[in-house]
């Protein structure tokens, strides 16, 4: 089996680059961008909720996703400046775990349990970093004044589903979405994010709001992108590509329900509770 010494060599500029200040720290700027985010998001699906719960259908408005919260800090007086930090830090994040990738998995352990765990963590790892290199783009274009178009995301999914197969790929699409919002809620059940962060110098009662806020911010997080996966694998399934959207349309439809504002509002705490374990792990990182 390989050792951690034969997995790295070779990788001493990721070494390097994993420990320097510059990239930390537009790590940590990246995750505070990634929390505001949430809170923007969070702040979006309350608006949604409180006009669903005045039974009158609500309207379109700002998009309930990444996309709305990145127009609402366009329309800021310092909109600009924010966007292109929030693309350098996400860029940054993005960077980072990339870096990660070259550090701890160059070489992969002998066939084995140990494998299969280090092929996991490497997906795991190799997905992150595109998220947050799709985020940064988008935070870029929307600087630019090129912010995306539910129409065009509408489109799109109808050109895929026309291609041989395409019905199967947005299916699968869907499907690995819904995995995701399951990994999430299972990672938040587990507490599997605290050797994330050090809470060791955080007095005990900081330490468990952070704790418990985390949790509900991963768990509520989850249902939320399995909702999303869930209509986006339906809509293909069904060939109705106008119910394949993304976190936007599926409040949208879940606010259209009976009870749907409470769903939105607990949705809307749990964000804004993810955006606690975002700047918690800016504040206290690992290593």
């Amino acid at each position: 089996m390989a050792t951690e010494a034969d997995r790295t060599a070779g990788a001493p500029l990721a070494h390097r680059a994993a420990h320097s200040a510059a990239l930390r720290t537009v790590a940590r700027v990246g995750l505070v961008g990634y929390a505001l985010l949430h809170l923007l998001v969070a702040w979006l699906a309350l608006q949604l909720a409180w006009q669903a719960g005045r039974s009158q259908p609500p309207d379109r408005g700002a998009a309930v996703d990444q996309d709305g919260a990145m127009a609402l800090v366009a329309d800021s007086p310092v909109g600009p400046l924010l966007l292109w930090l929030l693309t350098a830090g996400l860029a940054g994040l993005c960077v980072w775990q990339a870096v990660e990738v070259l550090r701890h998995h160059r070489r992969l352990p002998a066939p084995g349990p140990v494998r299969r765990r280090a092929v996991v963590q490497l997906v795991k790892t190799v997905g992150t970093a595109l998220a947050y290199g799709f985020l940064a783009v988008s935070a870029a274009r929307v600087a630019l004044g090129r912010g995306s178009d539910p129409a065009t995301d509408t489109r799109a999914v109808r050109g895929v589903l026309a291609w041989p197969g395409g019905q199967l790929l947005v299916v699968a699409i869907g499907g690995a979405v819904v995995a995701i919002g399951v990994y999430h809620v299972r990672k938040g059940l587990r507490s599997d994010f605290l050797d994330e962060i050090d809470l060791s110098t955080v007095s005990p009662a900081l330490c468990t709001v952070a704790h418990r806020a985390s949790q509900a911010g991963f768990v509520l997080k989850g249902v939320a992108l399995v909702l999303v996966g869930a209509m986006v694998a339906w809509a293909a399934a069904t060939f109705d590509p106008a119910r394949a959207t993304g976190l936007d349309g599926a409040l949208r439809a879940v606010a259209a329900q009976p009870h749907g504002a409470w769903v939105l509002t607990g949705v809307a705490v749990g964000l804004a509770a993810f955006a606690v374990y975002c700047l918690t792990r800016a504040r206290h990182p690992v290593g």
